[in-house]
């Protein structure tokens, strides 16, 4: 996960200059300029916010936490709920907006404004011009939760296929309050310019919005044992992709004779605009050194956890050179 920061300033004699530091688990795309959306067809049919923090929830940097992890819209239903988590004690404001972003090969994610190249740019479907939420910001108290509503307005000429935005929760600082680092140095005079540092944390998740019939086909290639400086192993290999739907799973790497697995890792996606990725996972320090000795036999297993839980999307054995 990628951290961004932005900043943000006004200035003016004898006044105080505000920076806004931004933080993110995951990377922040620039706040889309969406029109105020239409009411929901039953605006009242809110879904129940939970008292506790959920399990499978996400948290960045700051205080909120959100939950699922990514969603996905279908034709069998448009309609989602993002719930938010305020686990500070305090009560927080925040803003929640929408961002198209693309996958690179080595996983990171970048704003699609970003690229230069008209071909790599074509190749993201974003959802983002039919998606449709509230509220768009929230307050919330400490140790609550708040769920916001999301609707997909698929057009009905839109080819079939999946569509994909980034929703990004961003908490709002105090309009006042703090001190500059001149007030806090004693440096500041009358007529002088300080420096207030206003962090602001947010994280971003993934909604993913599916057309008709989509296809999937996922492989495993390209494996290597590579020895850490500091000790250890890691694995590297690719997973590739085709077809219009893109991949979310575990890996898993197992091993004859071990009692567990020798390295897992939840969560890895692979998205539609690129047909491989490549990953790399640290191997258990305290398996056994015979396991991972030349000729060794590994077995990595991608196992979905999207549209198929449980289902086997690739497996290759590899053989430790």
């Amino acid at each position: 996960m990628k951290n961004n920061r932005k900043s943000a300033f006004t200035l003016s004699s004898g006044a105080v200059l505000a920076l806004s530091v931004i933080a993110l688990a995951l990377p922040l795309p620039a706040a889309a300029q969406q029109p105020v959306p239409e009411p929901f067809a039953d605006p009242a049919a809110e879904a129940p916010a939970p008292a506790a923090l959920p399990s499978g929830s996400i948290g960045g940097m700051g205080d909120i936490n959100l939950f699922p992890k990514r969603i996905v819209i279908d034709d069998r239903q448009r309609l989602a709920n993002l719930g938010l988590y305020n686990r500070a004690v305090s009560t927080g404001e925040y803003e929640i907006t929408v961002g198209d972003m693309a996958m690179q090969p080595d996983g990171h994610l970048v704003e699609l404004a970003s690229l230069t190249d008209p071909a790599a740019r074509a190749l993201v479907h974003t959802a983002s011009g039919f998606l449709r939420w509230s509220p768009r910001r929230v307050s919330l108290p400490g140790s609550e939760a708040q769920m916001v509503r999301i609707m997909a307005r698929v057009p009905p000429e839109l080819a079939p296929g999946e569509y994909r935005s980034h929703f990004t929760v961003v908490s709002v600082p105090p309009e006042t309050g703090g001190t500059s680092i001149d007030e806090a140095t004693g440096a500041g005079g009358a007529d002088g310019i300080g420096v207030r540092i206003v962090p602001r944390f947010g994280i971003s998740i993934p909604v993913i919005v599916r057309v008709g019939q989509t296809t999937l086909t996922a492989g495993l290639k390209d494996f290597a044992l590579i020895a850490q400086p500091g000790g250890g192993h890691a694995l590297s290999f690719k997973i590739t992709r085709e077809g219009t739907r893109s991949a979310f799973g575990d890996i898993t790497v197992t091993a004859p004779g071990a009692k567990k697995p020798v390295g897992e890792v939840k969560g890895i996606g692979v998205y539609t605009e690129i047909a491989e990725r490549s990953v790399q996972i640290m191997l258990d320090p305290a398996a056994d050194p015979r396991l991972l000795a030349r000729g060794a036999r590994l077995s990595i297993t991608y196992v979905d956890d999207d549209a198929a839980p449980g289902k086997t999307l690739a497996k290759q054995e590899f053989i430790v050179p």
